[in-house]
């Protein structure tokens, strides 16, 4: 009997050959609902899913035959890992398939920062040359600090050390390493050596408002900050008030708490008012792994990784 697949998010449209190669049947439903997942969830073995809905009992409380749930991306925050493990369930995601987007997004936010590229830009289109008030810093000089070496955190230590950093690291899970590209160190040690800091770290009940209370006082150099893991564990008001205390220099933001900016709630808007006017940080809209390239490896990957379960 072929196992069969449900997708309820919008993938490359290669992913249908890709399973069908592997010997599975692919159902794409990209515009499905969440009570309609509920209604035919029992027909499969497998859910394939990015950031639709909430993966849990509720969900899947049918879904006797299921196998496993594959999602399209790095974190597995939008799953109920433990009932899934507890269920038997396979949990599978693919951060080998966007970490070369985060490492080349995350690296080109830092050399914009230390270069003030997106600052000159705007003044230069307002009639504005200010060659002194652009001066640059070269990445060479700095300490690069990593909270978070997966995937993603390699993926950045990788090319930052190309390009002449110093890099070290920090993984609460995996606290002792080796690599090429980055020296593992304590927290402790991160803390006091770091100039730039990058986070890479899961979304979980202990990274979650990480950044909140004396994270940042508790770093001996003021920080260039940049945040492309999740919005939920750096809060706006956190780093609102690392920037006023001249504790954060700069800041480069690929995520936010709430990504849904018209629904901000009154701290969340004053806060992100307050960072958006500073003129010392960059936005972008949850992209850094989002690239052409990585739209079609994480198909790869996912179905590589599916196809071993059978």
């Amino acid at each position: 009997m072929q196992t069969r697949c449900l997708i309820v998010d919008k993938m490359h449209p290669g992913i249908e050959d890709l399973l069908l190669q592997a010997g599975l049947q692919a159902d794409y439903r990209p515009t499905i609902s969440r009570q309609e997942i509920k209604d035919i969830i029992a027909n499969y073995q497998g859910l394939i899913i990015r950031s639709k809905t909430y993966v849990n009992e509720d969900l899947l409380q049918t879904a006797t035959r299921l196998k496993f749930v594959a999602r399209a991306g790095s974190g597995i925050d939008n799953l109920d890992a433990r009932w899934l493990q507890n269920n038997n369930i396979n949990i599978i995601n693919a951060p080998e398939g966007n970490r070369d987007a985060v490492g080349e997004h995350t690296t080109g936010l830092i050399l914009s920062l230390l270069h003030n590229l997106h600052q000159a830009h705007q003044q230069v289109t307002q009639g504005i040359w200010d060659r002194e008030g652009n001066r640059g810093t070269e990445l060479s000089t700095k300490t690069v600090g990593i909270i978070g070496y997966g995937n993603m955190g390699m993926a950045v230590a990788k090319r930052l050390s190309a390009l002449g950093a110093r890099v070290i690291a920090y993984d609460k899970y995996h606290p002792i390493f080796t690599t090429h590209y980055a020296q593992s160190v304590s927290l402790h040690q991160l803390k006091e050596e770091t100039d730039i800091l990058s986070l890479h770290v899961p979304l979980a009940k202990d990274t979650q408002n990480m950044t909140s209370g004396n994270f940042f006082t508790e770093f001996k150099k003021n920080l260039i900050f940049i945040n492309t893991s999740r919005g939920e564990v750096a809060p706006l008001e956190s780093i609102s008030q690392a920037l006023e205390a001249g504790k954060i220099t700069k800041a480069a933001l690929d995520v936010l708490e709430n990504e849904k900016l018209k629904s901000l709630t009154p701290n969340q808007l004053k806060n992100f008012n307050y960072l958006k006017s500073s003129g010392k940080v960059i936005f972008t809209p949850h992209v850094a792994g989002w690239t052409t390239e990585s739209y079609v490896k994480l198909n790869k990957v996912l179905v590589k990784k599916i196809s071993a379960l059978f």
